[in-house]
């Protein structure tokens, strides 16, 4: 890796383990010329082996990937240490393997002496990347099993996940969900529309379902879906 400095006042960072575009760009500047014709070099002997992985533990992504979020944290400890104006320093770094959706990332991440480090990029306590979780939820609302969405994300990711690690990401969805329903709603809504729309439900097995829609219009002119009904 160089020794390029990340230019912060142009980066923002988006959500826990996600960056904006342009700090994006700035991560990948940083990436060794050398690194990546090392990389190339790798591609075009899988490719002359019978073919190039791309996704997978030994998938092209994955040292990328892992080039990138390790360069995000550096650059997030630097400003971290910049900002203690020389009461705390880098204290090497520990392993962490993150279930992403390309495959198991493993990445050195920085530490502090002081521990008061909280990287954005790779949050302290998380081990899988937001899209992973998001898979998750897409492949249970089509109606696999917790069992099929594990052996799927095994199969073709790489990513072990057991049948609780899915069932406690669904659970989430499940609990921001009863947040909504006990949300307040408004007094008066001038105008609500009612309709329907058909999705494919597992009871028992997978069958087609209608649900009701009731969106209102504020005074301000605001939408507002009111409530989800399931119906025969």
């Amino acid at each position: 890796m160089t020794n390029t400095a990340i230019d912060t006042n142009q980066a923002t960072v988006a959500g826990s383990d996600g960056v904006s575009l342009d700090f994006a760009q700035n991560l990948v500047e940083l990436i060794d010329p050398d690194t990546l014709a090392g990389l190339a070099a790798a591609a075009r002997e899988q490719a002359a082996d019978g073919g190039l992985k791309l996704l997978g533990a030994d998938g092209l992504l994955v040292p990328i990937t892992k080039a990138v979020l390790e360069a995000a944290l550096t650059a997030e400890l630097d400003e971290h240490l910049a900002a203690a104006s020389g009461a705390n320093r880098a204290n090497g770094t520990r392993r962490k393997t993150l279930r992403t959706e390309i495959g198991p990332v493993a990445v050195n991440v920085p530490r502090d002496r002081a521990g008061t480090f909280a990287p954005a990029v790779v949050g302290k306590r998380s081990r899988r990347t937001s899209g992973i979780d998001e898979m998750v939820i897409s492949l249970v609302a089509k109606g696999l099993t917790t069992g099929e969405v594990a052996a799927h994300l095994h199969e073709v990711f790489g990513v072990e996940a057991s049948k609780d690690t899915v069932s406690a990401i669904t659970d989430r969805v499940l609990e921001t969900m009863a947040e909504w329903r006990s949300r307040p709603l408004d007094e008066v809504y001038p105008v609500v529309f009612c309709d329907a729309i058909h999705v494919k439900v597992r009871d028992g097995k997978v069958a087609n379902k209608a649900v009701y829609v009731a969106l209102g219009v504020d005074v301000d002119g605001c939408r507002d879906i009111l409530g989800l009904w399931v119906g025969e």
